[in-house]
């Protein structure tokens, strides 16, 4: 917005006392002002000025008497029984209807935002959760709030939380292991917690423990390894070495179908997150429980400044609702 003879705008309920020999630059002009400035030029007189704005004749005098203190010059003068603008006035004037109208604009743009009729969200999510809670929850909030928008981007943590911190989105889905030897922090961020998700052994339908109810990690020692995600590895790593052996990784992708696929034509053995399992609905392998349970705990973070926001706060709560159905 442009504001004249280098003052600033400002919408306040402040008054500046009269002053005709205030400095040039050291005054704030407020809406208000213009409105009543406007108002003025428009009908030629403070009384029927303050018809029109539904105010006194006095309080438009002294709104003026306020604005000409603020810019430091004259901005209307009497000609007869009608006020008439100065160049100064004129200028001004001129500059109102846009300063005002933009105001309009804005007021009317924050209103549909924080009523969630307009708005957008920024979601960042790693793939099992993109593929699982994210539809759900978007499906649910575009129900209730056709205006909001809501983009997505997929990345695994840690990116995922730098994103998040560099203000490249307002949401990012993202995991941590229970135990892990390295915790991601996240005191900085406001944390809403979804779920907890167990890692389950991936094998073969005809594999010698496709039946049982449980395995151990170290009663699939031998075996040859599929490994994920990069973060499930590291953990798939620190898993087996709590066990006592080290995996031999014959194929390694980021891609959970093609660990699937895999698996199914015995290639190897996996360990997955059952979310991860769930958004692929894997046909020709086995899913076992693993005993002593590894877990990883999956929330939504968000910065402290956005969590107030509508749009975000209502995603936020659709996430939670579709985590609960998971």
């Amino acid at each position: 917005m442009y504001a004249p003879y280098g003052t600033t705008l400002k919408e306040s309920t402040h008054y500046w006392p009269p002053h005709p020999r205030l400095p040039y630059d050291s005054g704030v002009i407020e809406a208000r002002h213009l409105r009543v400035l406007r108002a003025v030029a428009t009908t030629g007189s403070f009384s029927a000025a303050g018809r029109e704005l539904g105010c006194t004749q006095p309080a438009v005098s002294q709104q003026m008497k306020a604005l000409e203190a603020s810019v430091g010059t004259p901005l209307l003068v009497r000609s007869g029984r009608e006020m008439r603008l100065t160049q100064a006035g004129e200028a001004l004037v001129r500059h109102a209807s846009g300063i005002l109208a933009g105001l309009t604009a804005a007021e009317e743009e924050v209103a549909a935002i924080a009523g969630l009729r307009a708005g957008r969200v920024r979601l960042v999510s790693f793939p099992s959760g993109s593929s699982t809670l994210v539809p759900t929850a978007l499906a649910a909030l575009r129900a209730a709030h056709p205006g909001t928008r809501v983009s997505l981007e997929e990345a695994e943590p840690p990116r995922s939380v730098e994103l998040l911190r560099g203000g490249d989105c307002d949401l990012a889905l993202a995991f941590r292991y229970e135990g892990a030897a390295l915790v991601e922090e996240w005191d900085d961020l406001v944390v809403r917690p979804l779920l907890t998700d167990r890692l389950v052994a991936l094998v073969p339908e005809r594999h010698r423990l496709a039946r049982a109810e449980s395995v151990a990690v170290a009663d699939l020692a031998e075996e040859p390894w599929i490994a994920g995600c990069p973060r499930c590895r590291g953990q798939l790593v620190e898993a087996c070495a709590n066990a006592g052996f080290t995996p031999r990784i014959d194929f390694a992708t980021d891609d959970y179908p093609a660990v699937i696929g895999l698996v199914r034509a015995g290639l190897g053995v996996a360990v997955l997150p059952q979310l991860a399992v769930e958004s692929v609905r894997p046909t020709g392998v086995r899913a076992v429980r693993l005993e002593p349970a590894v877990r990883r705990e999956i929330v939504a973070l968000t910065l402290p400044d956005l969590a107030p926001v509508p749009a975000v706060a209502a995603t936020l709560e659709q996430l939670a609702r579709a985590a609960g159905h998971v």
